[in-house]
């Protein structure tokens, strides 16, 4: 199908980036190669000067690859996508390319563990420094601004603690201070967010998450505005070679078609157990940005179109409960990761934040008793007696 921009999500992600190929397949096909036949010397190198379209080698271009890729951009409202091996291979694209030594990063302290150890002990190697924020805090942001920054980067809401930062007020920040703004966008998908509407330059997405939606899928992207910001950066990927597969793409893209039932039907179930679990007289504090007790309720509403599946919860009896907890908890499986079908929970001070140092852990409000738990899309009831045998361990 043709002019997707003004469909739905619903059926942008069910058509959106479906490749016409020669026999017309419903679906793209996996093109499971790793090079391309030239017609002749001379195709050959009009496709390497980029004189002609066309593909060449699977680390640059690949249809299937491209299928995906070409709908996750539009579903973000982007010109362009680049398919990554993981998230991580995405953060590390985005700053390799963007940095360079003697320039300075502004990073929410509220992101995936391993994106602020890549910036503290990789970056600072190469003459990268970075400052780390509460990003919901404007004037944090605002103070921690140098003549050499050049990236502000976000993740919004907050990993774990749904920390929520203004995209819009963060966006006007950096470009006032000729800086770019780059989102980490997966903790609420393209369904619920869109960052380029509120001023971000550059947004990711670690698609093993929301984005797939199976947990059996490893991958990541980046998302461009311009075609033009689309050429360089898919230079660096193909030099740091950090590319996504076929198969893989083509799991994602399959993905995708369901991402906004399956994300629907999580939040509202979530929305149901932080109701839950916020009277229940075992949990001392629940995180939600659905409930009108989350502290920037109002924020959140006003640049997301919904809440996500995401909660954080501390327990009365603090760690030791919370392990109790997780330990005997029933369908909800103790795993890390998240957005995916099935309903996780897991302990970010020593699973996924565990390489932050703990000082940086304190400073982004990640407690040794704080647990996340990512809600799917199992019975809610069930879900919910779940919690309510388990709570009675802690």
């Amino acid at each position: 199908m043709k002019n997707l921009e003004n469909y739905d999500n619903a059926t942008q992600c069910v058509h959106a980036g479906q490749l016409e190929d020669q026999f017309g397949a419903v679906v793209t096909p996996i093109y499971q190669v790793s090079t391309f036949k030239f017609r002749d010397a001379d195709h050959g190198a009009s496709l390497f000067k980029g004189e002609e379209d066309g593909f060449i080698y699977t680390r640059m271009r690949n249809p299937t690859v491209e299928a995906m890729e070409k709908s996750v951009a539009m579903l973000e409202g982007g010109s362009n996508a680049i398919g990554c091996a993981s998230g991580m291979a995405a953060v590390h694209a985005v700053f390799a390319h963007l940095l360079r030594a003697g320039d300075h990063v502004v990073c929410s302290n509220g992101v995936y563990g391993p994106t602020s150890v890549i910036l503290e002990n990789f970056f600072s190697k190469f003459g990268v420094e970075s400052t780390f924020v509460d990003s919901s805090d404007l004037n944090q942001t605002k103070a921690a601004m140098r003549p050499n920054t050049k990236m502000i980067f976000i993740e919004t809401p907050g990993n774990p603690t749904l920390a929520v930062t203004d995209i819009q007020a963060t966006a006007d920040i950096a470009h006032a201070n000729n800086a770019k703004l780059v989102v980490d966008n997966t903790f609420l998908s393209p369904i619920f967010q869109k960052p380029f509407e509120l001023g971000a330059d550059v947004i990711l997405h670690s698609m093993t998450k929301y984005i797939n939606g199976h947990a059996d899928v490893v991958g990541g992207v980046i998302i461009v505005k311009d075609n033009e910001d689309y050429k360089t950066f898919r230079k660096t990927m193909n030099l740091i070679g950090g590319v996504i597969d076929p198969f893989n793409a083509f799991m994602v893209h399959r993905g995708i078609k369901t991402m906004k039932l399956r994300v629907e039907k999580a939040a509202e179930n979530a929305m149901k157990i932080a109701e839950y679990l916020e009277k229940h007289p075992k949990v001392d504090r629940v995180w939600y940005p659905g409930l009108k007790s989350f502290p920037q309720f109002d924020l959140h509403h006003k640049q997301s179109k919904g809440d996500g599946s995401m909660i954080a919860m501390e327990l009365k009896g603090g760690l030791a409960a919370g392990k109790e907890l997780m330990n005997n908890i029933q369908i909800i499986q103790l795993a890390v990761s998240l957005g995916g079908v099935e309903s996780l929970i897991q302990h970010p001070a020593s699973m996924t934040h565990a390489a932050m140092s703990k000082e940086n852990r304190e400073k982004a409000a990640i407690t040794d008793g704080l647990v996340r738990v990512s809600i799917g899309i199992e019975d809610c009831d069930e879900l919910i007696a779940a919690f309510e045998s388990a709570l009675k361990f802690a």
